[in-house]
């Protein structure tokens, strides 16, 4: 099999767009990995007349979806998902605790991913991490009104936050928000920084996702392992 990231990430969202079925409603992530997924199911629609309704996490993975073929609805629609496939950027031994966000849609994300049955998560081997921000930092959605404020909050939290940019302005989430990427040390309670990240104002999101996933597809040199929650 394979052994660079980029084949590796296909893998495993060919393996996750095998498990969705005809009359499914699903979530659709958005990123790297994401993308794979989304063509993968674009081909099983196309070539097996799969029957499913997506519901896209962000207007990029829209876009893709609408080129495929891949008939969309949203959650005013269909409240309850039975499934969502996504990525992440870290992922926790053990706990399958997360961090999403790189991709700039974490809101949309965490709003799908707790209207579905199931959340199933994709990813290469490097993504696994015995604690959480061991390589990643941590995407925090804030509003852009007193950002500057929002920022001190959370460096006083104990990481040093770096305000995202894309072309040399400040990154827009969907939502018209900025992403702070806090870099910090490793994180031994993330329920805690969860909680104080949730009292922080002005913090719209953040990317801790925890006990959410139901399994990790993980794809290494050896194929595709599957993790589940203990």
């Amino acid at each position: 099999m394979p052994t660079d990231p980029t084949s590796l990430k296909q893998a495993a969202a060919e393996l996750a767009a095998k498990q969705v079925q005809n009359g499914m409603i699903v979530g659709l992530g958005t990123g790297s990995t994401a993308y794979f997924l989304v063509a993968a199911l674009g081909q099983r629609v196309k070539a097996e007349g799969l029957r499913i309704t997506g519901v896209p996490t962000s207007e990029k993975t829209a876009a893709q979806a609408q080129s495929l073929g891949i008939p969309l609805s949203d959650l005013d629609h269909h409240p309850q998902l039975d499934l969502t496939i996504d990525g992440a950027d870290e992922v926790e031994r053990n706990t399958l605790n997360l961090i999403k966000g790189m991709g700039g849609a974490l809101l949309r994300e965490k709003i799908v991913a707790s209207a579905s049955t199931r959340f199933l998560i994709i990813v290469d081997e490097s993504k696994l991490v015995d604690h959480l921000c061991s390589h990643s930092s941590l995407p925090v959605e804030v509003i852009p009104f007193g950002w500057q404020a929002t920022e001190r909050r959370i460096r006083a939290l104990g990481c040093t936050p770096t305000l995202r940019q894309k072309d040399g302005k400040e990154f827009l989430t969907d939502g018209g928000h900025y992403i702070l990427d806090c870099a910090f040390p490793p994180v031994s309670e993330p329920a805690e920084l969860e909680r104080d990240l949730n009292n922080t104002v002005g913090v719209v999101e953040h990317g801790l996702f925890l006990s959410m996933a139901s399994e990790v597809l993980v794809a290494g040199a050896s194929g595709v392992n599957v993790l589940t929650r203990k």
